[in-house]
C-alpha cells in the first residue's frame, strides 16, 4: 500500500485552515477524500473523536490516525511526502518561514474578525488593525514573487487561503486590499495562477454571503 492511500480530510468549505491542507495535498499530487463537516448542525462523531481537544476542522486522517491543527498538518505532509519541498533547505530560512507562519496564525484571521464581527467604531478600529497586519506581511514579502523567494512555498500555503475572505472584509470595511497593499495584492494574483490554489479556494462572494448570514444571526445587520 502506498502512502497516497487512506488520506482523508475532515473539511469545511469556507475554512481557510482546511484550504491550506487541500492546497498542499494538491501541490504534492496526493489523492485524498474530503469529508465536509456541518459546523452549523453539529460535528460528526468522527471529528469529535479525531479532534477531542478543539473539536474543529481541519483534521487529516492518514491510515486512520488523526493529525490536527492546519500548520502542523502542512508540516506533516511536507515531511511524509518530501517532494516537492515546501520548506527551504537552509535551516535559518526554515526558521524564518516558521516565524511568518506563526505570525499569520496569530494575527490574520483574528484581524479579519475585527472587521466582519463589528460595526461602527469597533469596525473602524478592526479595519485599521487589519490593514496594519497586511502591511507587515507586505514588508516581509518585499520585492519577492513569493514569501520564500522565487518559488511557491510553506508561508504562501499558510497565507493565501485567507485571501478568499478578503473580499468580504473589503465589503464590510469599505476599503480595497489592492489600494493599501499593492505588492501583497500582486502576490495574491500570482498564487491564484496555480491550479492547487484556484481549485482549493472558494468563490469569495460565497464567503461574503456566508459571513453576512453570521452577521444577521448575531444581530449586526
Amino acid at each position: 500500500m502506498s502512502k497516497n492511500d487512506e488520506v482523508v480530510l475532515l473539511d469545511f468549505w469556507a475554512s481557510p485552515f482546511a484550504m491550506r491542507v487541500k492546497i498542499v495535498l494538491a501541490e504534492k499530487g496526493i489523492e485524498f477524500e474530503a469529508r465536509e463537516e456541518d459546523i452549523m448542525g453539529g460535528q460528526s462523531e468522527l471529528l469529535l473523536n479525531s479532534n477531542p481537544i478543539h473539536k474543529k476542522v481541519p483534521v487529516l486522517l492518514h491510515y486512520g490516525k488523526p493529525i490536527c491543527e492546519s500548520a502542523i498538518i502542512v508540516s506533516y505532509i511536507d515531511e511524509v511526502w518530501p517532494s516537492p519541498a515546501l520548506l527551504p533547505t537552509c535551516y535559518y530560512a526554515r526558521a524564518q518561514a516558521r516565524f511568518w507562519a506563526d505570525f499569520i496564525d496569530k494575527k490574520l484571521f483574528d484581524g479579519g474578525c475585527g472587521i466582519w464581527r463589528n460595526n461602527g467604531d469597533a469596525l473602524e478600529l478592526g479595519k485599521k488593525e487589519f490593514i496594519e497586519i497586511l502591511q507587515v506581511l507586505e514588508g516581509a514579502l518585499g520585492e519577492k514573487d513569493f514569501f520564500g523567494g522565487d518559488n511557491f512555498g510553506f508561508v504562501d500555503t499558510i497565507a493565501i487561503p485567507h485571501a478568499s475572505w478578503f473580499y468580504a472584509y473589503e465589503q464590510f470595511g469599505g476599503f480595497k486590499v489592492e489600494d493599501v497593499c499593492p505588492k501583497l495584492s500582486a502576490w495574491i494574483k500570482r498564487c491564484l495562477e496555480r491550479d492547487s490554489v484556484t481549485k482549493s479556494l472558494p468563490d469569495p462572494s460565497k464567503v461574503y454571503e456566508f459571513l453576512c448570514m453570521f452577521r444577521k444571526m448575531n444581530g449586526l445587520d
